[in-house]
C-alpha cells in the first residue's frame, strides 16, 4: 500500500453535500470569504479526524503485533479497512438518490464566514461516509508503516477538489455563475456511481495486498 492508492478516495470524501456546498458558497452574495472560511473548516476538521484515525489504528497495529511490525497485524488492519469499504459502499448506495439539498443549504445563499466555517468542520467530522472514508485512508497508512505526514497529500487533494467551484469563479466570472447549477445538479445525480467504481478500485488494492 503506497501513498498514490489512497489519493482516488478523495473524490468520495467531496460527492454530495459537500461539494454541494462549495458550489453554493461560490454562488453566494460574498463567494471569496465564505468559500474560503467553509475550506478552512473542512481542512481542519480532516486534519483532525484524520489525525485521530491514524493514531487509532496505530495502537491496533502495534497491540495485535505487541509491539512488533509482523504481517499478523498489518494483515488485521487490512480486513478492518475492508470491512469499512464495504460498509462505504452500501452507505453510498442507500443515499443515491438524496439529490434534494438539505433545509440548511438555503442559509448558503448568505453566509456568514463564521457560518461556513463551521459548516466545513461539521460536515466532514460528522458526515458517516467521510468518516468511513478517513478511516479507510489512515487504516491503510498506519497499517502499512507509512508515516503521519502521508496522510497530508490526501488531504490537499480533497481540498483543492472542494476550492474548484472557487477557482472557476475566479478564472471564469460570469461563465462560471451560469455554469456552477449545472455542475451541482449532475453532481447530485451521477456522483454516487463515481464514488462506488472508486471504492471498488481501493477493494481491489486492499484485497490484492491480502493476497
Amino acid at each position: 500500500m503506497n501513498l498514490l492508492s489512497v489519493l482516488p478516495l478523495a473524490f468520495v470524501m467531496v460527492a454530495g453535500p459537500q461539494v454541494v456546498s462549495a458550489i453554493f458558497l461560490a454562488a453566494s452574495r460574498d463567494p471569496r470569504r465564505s468559500s474560503v472560511a467553509y475550506l478552512a473548516g473542512a481542512t481542519l476538521g480532516m486534519l483532525v479526524a484524520l489525525t485521530v484515525w491514524y493514531g487509532v489504528f496505530r495502537l491496533v497495529r502495534h497491540s495485535a503485533g505487541n509491539g512488533t511490525r509482523d504481517n499478523g497485524s498489518r494483515h488485521l488492519i487490512d480486513w478492518i479497512v475492508l470491512a469499512l469499504l464495504l460498509v462505504l459502499m452500501v452507505i453510498t448506495f442507500l443515499r443515491r438518490k438524496r439529490n434534494q439539498p438539505p433545509g440548511w443549504m438555503r442559509r448558503l445563499e448568505d453566509p456568514k464566514p463564521a457560518f461556513a466555517f463551521g459548516l466545513g468542520v461539521v460536515l466532514f467530522l460528522a458526515m458517516p461516509s467521510d468518516e468511513v472514508t478517513m478511516a479507510s485512508v489512515a487504516g491503510s497508512l498506519a497499517g502499512h508503516d507509512r508515516p503521519w505526514w502521508h496522510l497530508l497529500p490526501f488531504l490537499v487533494l480533497t481540498v483543492l477538489l472542494l476550492a474548484l467551484p472557487l477557482l472557476a469563479l475566479v478564472l471564469l466570472g460570469r461563465r462560471a455563475e451560469r455554469m456552477l447549477p449545472k455542475v451541482r445538479d449532475w453532481s447530485d445525480a451521477h456522483s454516487w456511481i463515481i464514488s462506488e467504481l472508486v471504492i471498488l478500485i481501493f477493494v481491489a488494492i486492499v484485497g490484492s495486498d491480502l493476497t
